[in-house]
Parts: C-alpha cells; sequence; structure tokens
C-alpha cells in the first residue's frame, strides 16, 4: 500500500494548488465573463443586423452599443486608474451612441442596424488609433 502525500501551496504562490489547478493569471472567472461578454456583444450586432424579430435583439444591442465603444475607450485611454478608466469609458460610450442617434435623426437615415454600424465603424476607428499609438511607443527608444 502507498501513501500519498498532499503539499500545501507554497507561500510564495509558485507551486500548484491541492485540485492540480496553477494559480495565476487567466485563472478564474475573469476570462470565462470576457467570453460571455464578447458572445452577447457579437450576438447583438447579428441580431441588429439581421433585423431579427427575436425578444433577445433588443437587450443584447443595447449591450453591444454600450460595450463596443467603452471598450475601445478604455483601450485608448491611458492611467493606472481601472475605477476613473470603466467610468470614463461608460460616460464615452453614451456619448457616442448618443451623438451617432442624433445625426441619424437629424438626417432622417434612423436605423437600428444604421446605428450599430456606425457604433462598430467609430470603436474600430478608435481601437486602431490606441493600436497604432501603442506601437509606435514601443519602437521608440526610451530617453
Amino acid at each position: 500500500m502507498r501513501t500519498i502525500r498532499i503539499e500545501a501551496p507554497s507561500s510564495d504562490g509558485t507551486g500548484t494548488d491541492t485540485d492540480g489547478a496553477r494559480p495565476g493569471p487567466g485563472r478564474g472567472p475573469a476570462p470565462l465573463l470576457a467570453g460571455a461578454a464578447i458572445a452577447v456583444v457579437a450576438a447583438g450586432a447579428l441580431l441588429a443586423l439581421i433585423d431579427s424579430g427575436s425578444p433577445l435583439r433588443a437587450p443584447c444591442t443595447l449591450f453591444f452599443l454600450l460595450a463596443a465603444p467603452a471598450g475601445a475607450i478604455a483601450a485608448a485611454r491611458r492611467g493606472p486608474d481601472p475605477l476613473g478608466r470603466a467610468v470614463t469609458a461608460l460616460a464615452g460610450a453614451i456619448v457616442v451612441d448618443l451623438l451617432v442617434a442624433q445625426c441619424m435623426v437629424a438626417a432622417h437615415r434612423w436605423s437600428a442596424g444604421g446605428g450599430v454600424v456606425a457604433v462598430t465603424g467609430f470603436s474600430l476607428l478608435v481601437l486602431l488609433v490606441a493600436l497604432l499609438r501603442d506601437r509606435a511607443r514601443r519602437g521608440r527608444p526610451r530617453d
């Protein structure tokens, strides 16, 4: 008969837990919640663009209209404070949505699909500018 020893996790966090899972980044509910949010965002955009009659269309599209520009603004914003970054991103997303709606109503071209396309274009543009800025900073030598 063999005795199996169960070691306690080390105090520095480099060992493995008793259940065999490794500690560290990417472990926990955050990646799962991020994946679920991305799925809801994609479903919202798709349901709005195909003009579905599903009861999930309105809440998923609303989540898309808030999450897409908020994610892009949060990626573009610098600063160590995560709460300030989140508040700024959410406020910016609301401003973007209201400006897109106002422009579409003023042009007499209001449609949910058109709003989704406009917000997607704005979000992709902001994200692209943020990525290019980060790439330029990485390539520049530090003083």
